[in-house]
This record gives C-alpha cells, structure tokens and sequence, in this order.
C-alpha cells in the first residue's frame, strides 16, 4: 500500500467506469439478466458517495451502450424501464448530494419516457455545485469521433485548421476532462468501445469483482493504487526523472 504522504500522484479529477457482470452475477444465483441489473443500482449509489465524499469531479458510467441495443428486446426493455424508475427515485438524493447528472450518447434513439426522466432530473441538478455524475447511454467511442467529424465537415473547417484541440470541441462534453482513471469490473481487460479518445493516457484498473458486488472500499483500492502509480504519458522513466528534479539545481 502506498502512503498518502507518497502518492505519486493526486487525486484524479475524472474516474470512468465500465459496469460489467451484471449478467454473470445474476446466473449464478439462479436469475434472469435483469436481476443483476437491478442489484447493480446499490453500486452506482455506492460509487456516487464514495466519489463525492473524495473529491472526485467527475465520474462517468458506461451504462448502455449501442451495442446494447442488440440484446434481447425483454431485456433492453426492462433496461429502460429500471433506468426510468431509477431516476426519478434517485433525483432527490442527487440534489441533496449536491451531484449534477449529465448525459452522453446518441440519447435520440431511447424511449421517450427515458428521455424525459433524464431532462427532468438534469433540469433539477442543474445548479448542484459537486459531483458531475455522467451517464453514458446508447453510447460508443467510434459513434461519438463520427459525430465529431460529421460537425467539423458541417461547419465548413478546411482540414489544415483542424486540431486535437478544435477536434475536441465537437466531441459530447469538450468541458470535461479526459478521465486519469478507467475501473472495469468482472474481470474482463478490454475497452469495449468507451470513450476512445478520452482514454488515450487514462491509467486502466481492472478487477474480479462482478459490478453488483462493487463498494465503496473496490472504489476508494482503485483510486489508492491509481495514486501509487507512475504516469509517463509516453516518455521514459529518465525523462520523467529529469522533469521532476529540473527545479531541484
């Protein structure tokens, strides 16, 4: 365990979440998919707490993704259903925690009813100063870079104006900062078309542990080993040397 008085490095701004083992959790206790969906609501409640009270600004969760959509058309419904009855039971909580809920995705392509739950409780947290709580729904990397390119060919930029910089500018959130930390639970180590750009430098942590199971103590080890390790963001490590000891002579 690295001491606090060592980290390496400070608290991330934006942690990213990939919720994965909902299905898996639910079998072998003898359920349907859905179950472990609806056991899967305590841990985003968990990781909303656990984030607020670190100090973490920004927390972004892989909730549906286009991908989804393929799934069988009981379960995408039930899906939409638990979304709906989450939202509206959790928007009072969210204001009194001060967390702000946001949305990404291609949002168009949910129910109308999940829609509205979501304007409804964005409308409300609008003004809460803390946790920016992000849902990604009907979301994918590739979906999103696409939209950015279809804006920028729309607005007419010649291709020698066009930068990282410009280019982020047409991506879902450009106010938001890259996530420094991506948890997957449940085991698997893939990225699962999430946020692709985002994650370019983003130090990845993957655990066993099915996302119904995820506390607040998975949550608070991830953000510990995150501080503990050594970012070089493609330099090596006598470079890095030589930045943090510049100021030293």
């Amino acid at each position: 365990m690295v001491d606090s008085a060592t980290d390496a490095n400070p608290l991330p701004r934006h942690v990213a979440v990939i919720m994965d083992g909902n299905g898996r959790w639910a079998r072998e206790r003898g359920e349907d998919r859905v179950f472990g969906h609806a056991h899967g609501v305590e841990s985003v409640r968990a990781m909303v707490r656990a984030a607020g009270e670190l100090g973490v600004e920004f927390l972004t969760l892989y909730a549906f993704s286009t991908e989804n959509w393929s799934r069988p058309q009981e379960e995408v419904n039930a899906l939409m259903e638990l979304l709906v009855r989450s939202l509206a039971g959790e928007v009072e909580e969210l204001v009194s925690q001060g967390v702000r809920l946001r949305s990404i995705g291609a949002l168009d392509s949910l129910p109308e009813s999940c829609r509205r739950a979501l304007h409804d409780v964005e409308e409300r947290t609008a003004d809460c100063t803390g946790l920016n709580l992000i849902l990604a729904l009907s979301y994918s990397g590739r979906w999103e870079i696409t939209e950015a390119i279809k804006g920028i060919v729309q607005s007419g930029i010649k291709a020698e104006a066009i930068d990282e910089k410009g280019l982020r500018q047409f991506m879902c959130m450009p106010d938001v900062p890259d996530p420094e930390l991506l948890i997957r639970t449940s085991g698997e180590q893939r990225l699962s078309n999430f946020l692709l750009w985002q994650l370019a430098y983003s130090e990845l942590h993957f655990t066993p542990v099915m996302w119904p199971d995820f506390r607040e103590d998975h949550f608070r080890a991830a953000i510990h080993e995150f501080r503990g390790r050594e970012r070089r963001f493609g330099r090596t490590g006598e470079q890095m040397h030589h930045a943090t000891n510049a100021g030293d002579s």
